[in-house]
């Protein structure tokens, strides 16, 4: 049976970057979970809108960019800081939203989404909701997923719990997509696979499809 939602331990909503307090708890962690949200898929037209962290300890928090915003100083000390490592579900989007709309170029990173596609072969069901409620034993609402982030001044409370509950459970389910990687001798080949992200998300940025393609 899955686990209901429970209220995050700390939340905060920050408008344009992070203040300096959650600046410095977040470079102090090994390992913090990350999301974005966008006004769609494609990098240069759709914006970026909402960046999500979440840390071991639950203290959650969410950045409303604004529009025609370019940097996040604070952001980008903690995405690009070489001693934490980020966490994200499919971080090929989020790695290029992020490049494209703050000039943030995120290292080192874990994507729970390549690693459950080489830990669990034996389904096909790779979304966030199905490896959250398999790994961790929580049901994760999805019923926000499509809605207006540009509005970043009246996100409603629905929106903010979805964005801030896409991040609190990719930690534990990073540790066990972890343990079933390294049982399966496919550890190694996971780290290299999440090296090549960066480039896959400047492919997608440049607007490259099927570059491997023959």
């Amino acid at each position: 049976m899955a686990d209901s939602l429970r209220e995050p331990a700390e939340f905060a909503v920050f408008d344009g970057d992070l203040d300096d307090h959650w600046t410095e708890r977040y470079l102090q962690v090994t390992t913090v979970a990350v999301d974005t949200e966008a006004m769609g898929l494609i990098h240069g037209r759709d914006r970026l809108c909402l960046v999500q962290i979440a840390d071991e300890h639950d203290r959650v928090c969410c950045v409303r960019i604004g529009l025609g915003q370019q940097s996040a100083p604070n952001l980008k000390r903690v995405l690009e800081a070489q001693n934490v490592e980020k966490i994200f579900h499919f971080a090929r989007f989020d790695v290029a939203a992020l490049a494209t709309g703050l000039a943030i170029n995120v290292a080192p990173l874990f994507c729970t989404k390549v690693g459950s596609r080489l830990a669990r072969t034996y389904t096909p069901r790779h979304g966030l909701k199905d490896l959250v409620m398999e790994l961790v034993g929580v049901e994760l609402d999805k019923g926000a997923q499509s809605s207006d982030w540009g509005r970043v001044d009246e996100l409603t409370d629905v929106q903010l719990a979805y964005a801030a509950n896409d991040v609190r459970y990719l930690i534990p389910a990073r540790r066990q997509l972890e343990v079933m990687l390294r049982r399966e001798g496919r550890w190694e080949l996971a780290l290299r696979c999440f090296q090549c992200v960066a480039v896959m998300s400047d492919l997608d940025r440049l607007r490259f499809h099927q570059t491997f393609e023959h």
